[in-house]
C-alpha cells in the first residue's frame, strides 16, 4: 500500500505529493490508519530502513517521505545527470524479449527505464516476471550519444529509454 500511495495513486489514501514526490509523514500515517492500515512512525521507519530495495526515503529531519523512483505520477525527483558505468543490466521476463529487441526498453507508464549495476539485481527483477532474461545495456555508448542517466537514492540507474541497438543478451544461469 505504501508503494501505491507514494508512487502511483496518492489519492487512494487521500494524500498529496509535492512536485518532488514528498508528502508529510504525519499525514501519511494518519491517512493510512484511516484506511485501515495500522501504521505508526516506528513501523514506517522500520519499513524505510529495512526495505531490501530501499524504495522509500525520509528527508533529513524525517518529517517527509517519498518513493525513491518508479513513479507513475508526475514528480521531479531532482536527480542530476550522472556518467554511467560502461554497462548496466535490465532483468525482465522472456515473454517480453521480442518486443524489447524490436523497440528497445521503454519507460511505459513510469518516468524512466530502471537499470542495475549488477547482474544479480537484474536477475531478481527478471524473476518477478516469470522466466528471467538479463539484458546488457551499452550505457557508456548511450551516454556518448547524448543519452542522460540518473541514479536514484537506492542506486537504481534511470534513463528515458534504451534503443534496441544498445541491448544485447546475457545468458541466465538458473
Amino acid at each position: 500500500m505504501l508503494s501505491l500511495a507514494l508512487r502511483h495513486q496518492p489519492g487512494a489514501i487521500g494524500i498529496k505529493l509535492d512536485s518532488n514526490g514528498w508528502t508529510d509523514v504525519e499525514s501519511l500515517i494518519m491517512r493510512m490508519n484511516a484506511k485501515g492500515f495500522k501504521l505508526d512512525f516506528e513501523t514506517l521507519y522500520y519499513v524505510v530502513d529495512n526495505n531490501n530495495k530501499k524504495r522509500f526515503a525520509f528527508n533529513n529531519d524525517k518529517t517527509k517521505i517519498r518513493a525513491s523512483q518508479g513513479h507513475s505520477v508526475n514528480v521531479d525527483l531532482g536527480y542530476t545527470p550522472q556518467v554511467p558505468p560502461p554497462v548496466l543490466y535490465h532483468g525482465t521476463g522472456v515473454q517480453f524479449l521480442d518486443a524489447i529487441l524490436k523497440d528497445g526498453l521503454l519507460k511505459m507508464n513510469r518516468h524512466h527505464v530502471h537499470l542495475s549495476a549488477d547482474v544479480a539485481t537484474a536477475q531478481n527483477v527478471g524473476q518477478r516476471k516469470g522466466k528471467p532474461v538479463i539484458l546488457i545495456v551499452g550505457a557508456s555508448e548511450m551516454y556518448q550519444q547524448g543519452f542522460e542517466f540518473f541514479i536514484s537514492e537506492n542506486n537504481v540507474w534511470l534513463t528515458e529509454r534504451v534503443p534496441a541497438e544498445y541491448i544485447r543478451l546475457q545468458e541466465v544461469k538458473n
